[in-house]
Parts: structure tokens; sequence; C-alpha cells
């Protein structure tokens, strides 16, 4: 149940970034500011599992996500201090905010095993949906190079952690 619910709100994060694309492309800082927006979604996820969880390879996991989604997020800050460029919010990163805060809600409802399992599931859909949306959308819409790097590298680490939530929610029963 709490898989499906994952899922569906994913896919609505994802479809309505890409309905507020195709109607308006974004601009480089409200990439940033979407970008930035999702790894400190991610970030607050973790940091609730590290106080609710006490299976071992969920807390590890969610250590990574913390390390990784704060040092992507810093180089993100530092660029943006670099380029003298505001990340400017919007729809989509306001959407991403008012998900995650329902599902933080549902997260923090649960507890043992229950929640190791809707945790884990909601990050396998969460980052399939933010590293599609970098794929498809955000990487090519932006125009500045170094941008487009950062995002670039944040993809290949979001990909691992990824395919390391696909790996540990078949572990948990």
């Amino acid at each position: 149940m709490m898989f499906r619910s994952a899922i569906i709100a994913s896919a609505a994060i994802f479809a309505m970034s890409t309905t507020a694309v195709a109607a308006d492309a974004p601009t480089d800082p409200q990439i940033a500011h979407i970008a930035y927006t999702a790894g400190v979604i991610d970030v607050e996820a973790a940091k609730l599992a590290l106080t609710k969880s006490k299976n071992k390879e969920v807390v590890a996991f969610a250590q990574d996500m913390v390390r990784d989604h704060e040092a992507v997020n810093q180089k993100a800050l530092a660029l943006v201090a670099k380029l003298k460029v505001t990340p400017e919010d919007n729809d989509t990163s306001k959407g991403l905010v008012k998900q995650a805060e329902t599902e933080r809600a549902s997260l923090a409802k649960l507890d043992g095993g229950a929640f190791d399992k809707a945790y884990v599931a909601n990050e396998v859909a969460y980052h399939k949906t933010v590293n599609g949306a970098l794929e498809s959308t955000l990487i090519p819409g932006s125009s500045n190079e170094e941008l487009k790097a950062l995002l670039s590298t944040g993809l290949k680490i979001f990909k691992g952690h990824e395919q390391h939530a696909e790996q540990l929610v078949g572990t948990l029963k």
C-alpha cells in the first residue's frame, strides 16, 4: 500500500514537473532551485529514517543519502555563489516540497519493518522520478555548462542511490 502511494506520488511529481517544463521551460536559476530542493527533501527523509529505523542496512543507506545529497547541495551552493546566481523558487520546487511533506507525514506514522519498507520503497520511486527529471528536463534544459556538469555528476551518484534502494527493498520483509 505505502509502496503504491510512493509510486503514485512520484508519478504526480514527475507529471507536474514535465507539464510545467513543457508549458514554460525552467531557467537556470529555477533548475538550480529544483535540484537543490530535491536534495534537501531526500536529506530530510533520510534524517527521519535515522531516527526511526533499527535496521542496520536501512540506517547505512540513510546515512549515505545524507552524506551524498548534502555534499552535492554544498557544491550547488558554491556554484551559484560563484556564478552570482540566485536560485529561483518555482511551481515545480513548491510542488516537490508539498508532496514531500505529505509523504514524510505518512512515513512518520509508521514504525519497525513497516517504516523500513515504506521508506526504502519511497526512495526507489523518488530517485526514479528525480533521475528521470534530471535526464529528460533539467540537464538538457540548463544553458550553463558548469550547472549542467554538476547536475550530471549528481545524476551518476543518484543512479547509484536508486540501484542501492532497489537492492535494499528486495531484502526487507
